[in-house]
Protein backbone atom coordinates (compact mmCIF):
# COMPACT_ATOMS: atom_id res chain seq x y z
CA UNK A 1 0.00 0.00 0.00
CA UNK A 2 1.33 3.41 -0.99
CA UNK A 3 0.01 6.95 -0.95
CA UNK A 4 -0.86 6.37 -4.59
CA UNK A 5 -2.95 3.26 -3.96
CA UNK A 6 -1.92 -0.37 -4.05
CA UNK A 7 1.37 -1.25 -5.75
CA UNK A 8 2.34 -4.82 -6.60
CA UNK A 9 5.74 -5.73 -8.02
CA UNK A 10 5.76 -9.31 -9.26
CA UNK A 11 8.38 -10.90 -11.53
CA UNK A 12 9.70 -7.48 -12.49
CA UNK A 13 6.24 -6.15 -13.32
CA UNK A 14 4.75 -3.12 -11.60
CA UNK A 15 0.96 -3.22 -11.19
CA UNK A 16 -0.93 -0.32 -9.65
CA UNK A 17 -4.45 -1.09 -8.43
CA UNK A 18 -6.85 1.87 -8.55
CA UNK A 19 -4.04 4.43 -8.35
CA UNK A 20 -4.77 8.10 -7.69
CA UNK A 21 -2.20 9.00 -10.35
CA UNK A 22 -1.28 6.59 -13.12
CA UNK A 23 2.38 5.58 -13.49
CA UNK A 24 4.09 5.36 -16.86
CA UNK A 25 6.40 2.59 -15.66
CA UNK A 26 3.68 0.04 -14.93
CA UNK A 27 0.20 -1.28 -15.59
CA UNK A 28 -2.54 0.87 -14.04
CA UNK A 29 -5.75 -1.03 -13.30
CA UNK A 30 -8.96 0.97 -12.77
CA UNK A 31 -11.66 -1.28 -11.35
CA UNK A 32 -14.68 0.97 -11.99
CA UNK A 33 -15.79 4.54 -12.57
CA UNK A 34 -16.83 5.73 -9.11
CA UNK A 35 -14.98 8.97 -8.34
CA UNK A 36 -12.94 7.50 -5.49
CA UNK A 37 -11.47 4.88 -7.83
CA UNK A 38 -10.72 7.04 -10.86
CA UNK A 39 -7.23 8.52 -11.27
CA UNK A 40 -6.91 12.30 -11.13
CA UNK A 41 -4.69 12.43 -14.22
CA UNK A 42 -3.09 10.31 -16.91
CA UNK A 43 0.49 9.11 -17.01
CA UNK A 44 0.66 5.51 -18.15
CA UNK A 45 -1.19 2.56 -19.65
CA UNK A 46 -4.65 2.09 -18.12
CA UNK A 47 -6.38 -1.28 -17.99
CA UNK A 48 -10.15 -1.24 -17.46
CA UNK A 49 -13.40 -2.35 -19.05
CA UNK A 50 -14.94 -0.55 -22.04
CA UNK A 51 -17.84 0.57 -19.83
CA UNK A 52 -15.54 2.03 -17.17
CA UNK A 53 -13.71 3.98 -19.85
CA UNK A 54 -16.92 5.45 -21.28
CA UNK A 55 -18.46 6.27 -17.90
CA UNK A 56 -15.19 7.90 -16.80
CA UNK A 57 -15.28 10.00 -19.94
CA UNK A 58 -18.83 11.14 -19.12
CA UNK A 59 -17.64 12.07 -15.64
CA UNK A 60 -14.84 14.24 -16.97
CA UNK A 61 -11.82 11.91 -17.02
CA UNK A 62 -10.66 10.82 -20.47
CA UNK A 63 -8.37 7.82 -20.21
CA UNK A 64 -5.31 8.01 -22.44
CA UNK A 65 -3.44 4.88 -23.53
CA UNK A 66 -6.44 2.78 -22.49
CA UNK A 67 -6.63 -1.00 -23.06
CA UNK A 68 -9.30 -3.56 -22.19
CA UNK A 69 -7.03 -6.62 -22.05
CA UNK A 70 -3.43 -7.56 -21.41
CA UNK A 71 -1.64 -10.88 -21.53
CA UNK A 72 -1.42 -12.58 -18.10
CA UNK A 73 -4.17 -10.36 -16.63
CA UNK A 74 -7.79 -11.46 -16.34
CA UNK A 75 -10.62 -9.00 -15.72
CA UNK A 76 -13.36 -10.56 -13.60
CA UNK A 77 -16.88 -9.12 -13.28
CA UNK A 78 -17.18 -7.78 -9.74
CA UNK A 79 -20.97 -7.19 -9.73
CA UNK A 80 -20.62 -3.72 -8.20
CA UNK A 81 -21.77 -1.39 -11.01
CA UNK A 82 -21.82 -1.53 -14.81
CA UNK A 83 -18.32 -2.32 -16.07
CA UNK A 84 -16.80 -2.94 -12.65
CA UNK A 85 -14.03 -5.54 -12.62
CA UNK A 86 -11.69 -7.31 -10.29
CA UNK A 87 -8.20 -8.26 -11.47
CA UNK A 88 -6.63 -11.74 -11.40
CA UNK A 89 -2.88 -11.99 -12.01
CA UNK A 90 -0.13 -14.35 -10.86
CA UNK A 91 -2.47 -16.10 -8.35
CA UNK A 92 -3.45 -12.72 -6.85
CA UNK A 93 -7.06 -11.53 -7.01
CA UNK A 94 -7.92 -7.91 -6.31
CA UNK A 95 -11.66 -7.52 -5.87
CA UNK A 96 -12.05 -3.76 -6.29
CA UNK A 97 -15.53 -3.00 -4.93
CA UNK A 98 -17.49 -6.23 -5.12
CA UNK A 99 -20.99 -7.67 -4.79
CA UNK A 100 -21.91 -11.34 -5.12
CA UNK A 101 -25.67 -10.60 -4.99
CA UNK A 102 -27.71 -10.38 -8.19
CA UNK A 103 -29.47 -7.00 -8.57
CA UNK A 104 -31.52 -6.51 -11.71
CA UNK A 105 -29.17 -6.21 -14.70
CA UNK A 106 -26.14 -6.75 -12.44
CA UNK A 107 -25.06 -10.34 -11.97
CA UNK A 108 -23.32 -11.32 -8.74
CA UNK A 109 -19.54 -11.76 -8.95
CA UNK A 110 -18.16 -15.27 -9.45
CA UNK A 111 -14.99 -15.54 -7.38
CA UNK A 112 -11.89 -17.07 -9.00
CA UNK A 113 -9.54 -19.29 -7.05
CA UNK A 114 -6.35 -17.57 -5.94
CA UNK A 115 -3.50 -17.80 -3.44
CA UNK A 116 -3.62 -14.16 -2.37
CA UNK A 117 -6.82 -12.15 -2.06
CA UNK A 118 -6.97 -8.36 -1.69
CA UNK A 119 -10.53 -7.53 -0.76
CA UNK A 120 -12.57 -4.50 0.19
CA UNK A 121 -14.64 -4.83 3.36
CA UNK A 122 -16.88 -1.76 3.33
CA UNK A 123 -19.49 -3.67 5.33
CA UNK A 124 -17.06 -5.95 7.14
CA UNK A 125 -18.83 -6.27 10.49
CA UNK A 126 -21.75 -8.49 11.47
CA UNK A 127 -24.01 -5.44 11.89
CA UNK A 128 -24.40 -5.33 8.12
CA UNK A 129 -26.55 -8.15 6.78
CA UNK A 130 -28.93 -6.97 4.06
CA UNK A 131 -32.46 -8.20 3.33
CA UNK A 132 -33.26 -10.23 0.22
CA UNK A 133 -33.86 -8.12 -2.87
CA UNK A 134 -37.42 -9.41 -3.28
CA UNK A 135 -38.24 -8.29 0.25
CA UNK A 136 -36.87 -4.81 -0.51
CA UNK A 137 -38.85 -4.59 -3.76
CA UNK A 138 -42.10 -5.51 -2.03
CA UNK A 139 -41.49 -3.08 0.83
CA UNK A 140 -40.77 -0.15 -1.49
CA UNK A 141 -43.62 -0.90 -3.90
CA UNK A 142 -46.03 -0.92 -0.97
CA UNK A 143 -44.58 2.37 0.27
CA UNK A 144 -44.88 4.00 -3.16
CA UNK A 145 -48.42 2.70 -3.53
CA UNK A 146 -49.49 4.28 -0.24
CA UNK A 147 -48.34 7.74 -1.30
CA UNK A 148 -49.33 7.36 -4.95
CA UNK A 149 -52.93 6.63 -3.98
CA UNK A 150 -52.97 9.91 -2.04
CA UNK A 151 -51.54 11.94 -4.92
CA UNK A 152 -48.16 12.41 -3.22
CA UNK A 153 -44.99 12.38 -5.38
CA UNK A 154 -42.15 10.08 -4.34
CA UNK A 155 -38.44 10.69 -4.95
CA UNK A 156 -36.27 7.55 -4.91
CA UNK A 157 -32.66 8.44 -4.09
CA UNK A 158 -29.42 6.56 -4.62
CA UNK A 159 -25.90 7.23 -5.92
CA UNK A 160 -25.99 8.74 -9.43
CA UNK A 161 -23.82 5.89 -10.75
CA UNK A 162 -24.85 2.39 -9.71
CA UNK A 163 -27.68 2.65 -7.22
CA UNK A 164 -29.79 4.98 -9.36
CA UNK A 165 -29.74 2.54 -12.28
CA UNK A 166 -30.68 -0.38 -10.01
CA UNK A 167 -33.54 1.69 -8.59
CA UNK A 168 -34.65 2.59 -12.11
CA UNK A 169 -34.82 -1.05 -13.12
CA UNK A 170 -36.55 -2.19 -9.93
CA UNK A 171 -39.19 0.55 -9.85
CA UNK A 172 -39.31 1.90 -13.40
CA UNK A 173 -42.79 0.45 -13.95
CA UNK A 174 -44.32 3.37 -12.04
CA UNK A 175 -45.63 6.23 -14.15
CA UNK A 176 -45.17 9.06 -14.78
CA UNK A 177 -41.46 8.51 -14.18
CA UNK A 178 -38.99 11.39 -14.12
CA UNK A 179 -35.27 11.63 -13.44
CA UNK A 180 -32.97 14.16 -11.90
CA UNK A 181 -31.03 15.50 -14.89
CA UNK A 182 -27.75 13.94 -13.69
CA UNK A 183 -29.37 10.52 -13.32
CA UNK A 184 -31.00 10.78 -16.75
CA UNK A 185 -27.59 11.50 -18.28
CA UNK A 186 -26.11 8.41 -16.63
CA UNK A 187 -29.14 6.26 -17.50
CA UNK A 188 -28.93 7.34 -21.14
CA UNK A 189 -25.31 6.14 -21.27
CA UNK A 190 -26.32 2.81 -19.71
CA UNK A 191 -28.96 2.39 -22.42
CA UNK A 192 -26.34 3.15 -25.07
CA UNK A 193 -24.13 0.47 -23.51
CA UNK A 194 -26.89 -2.13 -23.78
CA UNK A 195 -28.59 -1.90 -20.39
CA UNK A 196 -32.38 -1.60 -20.94
CA UNK A 197 -33.62 1.00 -18.46
CA UNK A 198 -37.01 2.71 -18.38
CA UNK A 199 -37.05 6.00 -20.24
CA UNK A 200 -38.22 9.24 -18.66
CA UNK A 201 -37.93 12.97 -18.80
CA UNK A 202 -35.29 14.95 -16.91
CA UNK A 203 -36.53 17.08 -14.02
CA UNK A 204 -35.72 20.42 -15.65
CA UNK A 205 -37.76 19.65 -18.75
CA UNK A 206 -40.62 18.20 -16.68
CA UNK A 207 -40.66 21.29 -14.48
CA UNK A 208 -40.56 23.69 -17.44
CA UNK A 209 -43.52 21.89 -19.02
CA UNK A 210 -45.51 22.04 -15.77
CA UNK A 211 -45.62 18.27 -15.50
CA UNK A 212 -44.44 18.20 -11.88
CA UNK A 213 -47.61 20.10 -10.95
CA UNK A 214 -49.63 17.09 -12.14
CA UNK A 215 -49.26 14.79 -9.17
CA UNK A 216 -48.51 12.05 -8.29
CA UNK A 217 -45.24 11.14 -10.00
CA UNK A 218 -42.10 9.15 -9.28
CA UNK A 219 -38.57 10.52 -9.65
CA UNK A 220 -35.15 8.87 -9.40
CA UNK A 221 -32.51 11.26 -8.02
CA UNK A 222 -29.01 11.15 -6.48
CA UNK A 223 -28.70 10.75 -2.74
CA UNK A 224 -29.16 14.20 -1.17
CA UNK A 225 -29.92 15.55 2.30
CA UNK A 226 -33.12 17.39 3.15
CA UNK A 227 -31.05 20.60 3.25
CA UNK A 228 -30.19 20.34 -0.42
CA UNK A 229 -31.91 23.15 -2.41
CA UNK A 230 -33.33 20.65 -4.92
CA UNK A 231 -34.92 18.49 -2.22
CA UNK A 232 -36.18 21.53 -0.35
CA UNK A 233 -37.93 22.75 -3.51
CA UNK A 234 -39.42 19.34 -4.27
CA UNK A 235 -40.81 19.12 -0.77
CA UNK A 236 -42.08 22.69 -0.39
CA UNK A 237 -43.52 23.13 -3.88
CA UNK A 238 -44.76 19.64 -4.68
CA UNK A 239 -45.05 17.94 -1.28
CA UNK A 240 -42.72 15.12 -2.34
CA UNK A 241 -41.67 12.33 0.00
CA UNK A 242 -38.10 10.98 -0.21
CA UNK A 243 -36.98 7.36 -0.04
CA UNK A 244 -33.22 6.84 0.28
CA UNK A 245 -31.39 3.61 -0.56
CA UNK A 246 -28.13 2.90 1.27
CA UNK A 247 -26.22 0.03 2.81
CA UNK A 248 -25.95 2.22 5.91
CA UNK A 249 -29.72 2.73 6.19
CA UNK A 250 -30.28 0.60 9.28
CA UNK A 251 -26.94 1.19 10.98
CA UNK A 252 -27.11 2.22 14.62
CA UNK A 253 -23.69 3.89 14.36
CA UNK A 254 -23.72 5.81 11.07
CA UNK A 255 -26.49 8.34 10.62
CA UNK A 256 -25.38 9.44 7.12
CA UNK A 257 -27.29 6.44 5.73
CA UNK A 258 -30.55 8.04 6.84
CA UNK A 259 -30.85 11.21 4.76
CA UNK A 260 -34.44 10.70 3.63
CA UNK A 261 -37.97 10.44 4.99
CA UNK A 262 -37.68 6.67 4.56
CA UNK A 263 -34.38 4.76 4.47
CA UNK A 264 -34.11 1.39 2.76
CA UNK A 265 -31.07 -0.92 3.04
CA UNK A 266 -29.73 -1.58 -0.46
CA UNK A 267 -26.07 -1.77 -1.38
CA UNK A 268 -23.76 -2.29 -4.34
CA UNK A 269 -21.31 -4.06 -2.01
CA UNK A 270 -21.25 -7.45 -0.31
CA UNK A 271 -22.74 -7.54 3.16
CA UNK A 272 -20.81 -9.19 5.99
CA UNK A 273 -22.01 -12.75 5.36
CA UNK A 274 -21.38 -12.41 1.63
CA UNK A 275 -17.86 -11.14 2.26
CA UNK A 276 -17.05 -14.13 4.43
CA UNK A 277 -18.48 -16.54 1.87
CA UNK A 278 -16.56 -14.77 -0.91
CA UNK A 279 -13.26 -15.17 0.95
CA UNK A 280 -13.96 -18.87 1.59
CA UNK A 281 -14.84 -19.46 -2.07
CA UNK A 282 -11.57 -17.90 -3.22
CA UNK A 283 -9.55 -20.53 -1.38
CA UNK A 284 -6.93 -17.86 -0.69
CA UNK A 285 -3.99 -18.75 1.55
CA UNK A 286 -3.49 -15.08 2.45
CA UNK A 287 -6.08 -12.30 2.64
CA UNK A 288 -5.42 -8.56 2.78
CA UNK A 289 -8.31 -6.29 3.80
CA UNK A 290 -8.77 -2.76 2.42
CA UNK A 291 -11.45 -0.04 2.47
CA UNK A 292 -13.82 -0.29 5.40
CA UNK A 293 -13.68 -2.32 8.57
CA UNK A 294 -10.22 -3.63 7.79
CA UNK A 295 -9.21 -4.52 11.37
CA UNK A 296 -12.54 -6.03 12.35
CA UNK A 297 -12.92 -8.12 9.21
CA UNK A 298 -9.35 -9.41 9.28
CA UNK A 299 -9.80 -10.36 12.93
CA UNK A 300 -12.98 -12.28 12.14
CA UNK A 301 -11.25 -14.15 9.32
CA UNK A 302 -8.43 -15.14 11.64
CA UNK A 303 -10.96 -16.45 14.16
CA UNK A 304 -12.32 -18.84 11.52
CA UNK A 305 -8.84 -20.01 10.55
CA UNK A 306 -8.02 -17.77 7.58
CA UNK A 307 -4.67 -15.95 7.47
CA UNK A 308 -5.72 -12.29 7.11
CA UNK A 309 -4.40 -8.85 7.90
CA UNK A 310 -5.19 -5.24 6.99
CA UNK A 311 -3.20 -3.96 4.04
CA UNK A 312 -0.83 -1.25 5.17
CA UNK A 313 2.13 0.47 3.56
CA UNK A 314 4.71 -2.15 2.48
CA UNK A 315 2.67 -5.08 3.83
CA UNK A 316 2.58 -6.63 0.34
CA UNK A 317 6.24 -7.53 0.88
CA UNK A 318 4.91 -10.86 2.19
CA UNK A 319 4.18 -12.08 -1.33
CA UNK A 320 5.89 -9.86 -3.90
Amino acid sequence: MTKNGILCEINGKKILLDPKTTDSSGVNFVSHAHADHLPSKNGGQILSSIETNQIANLRGFKMQNHVTSLEEFSLVDSGHILGSKGLLFDDVFYTGDICTRERGFLQGAKIPKCKTLITECTFGTSEFVFPKLEETKNQVNELISQFYSKGIPVILMGYQLGKAQTITQLFGHWSPLYFHDSVKQMNDLHNQLGVPLSQGMGHTEAKDKGLLDKKPWIMVAPMMSEKNPFIREMKSKYGAVTVGFSGWAKSTKFSFGRRADYSIPLSDHCDFDELVEMVKNSGAEKVYTIHGFVEEFAQHLRKIGIDAQPLRENSLDDFI
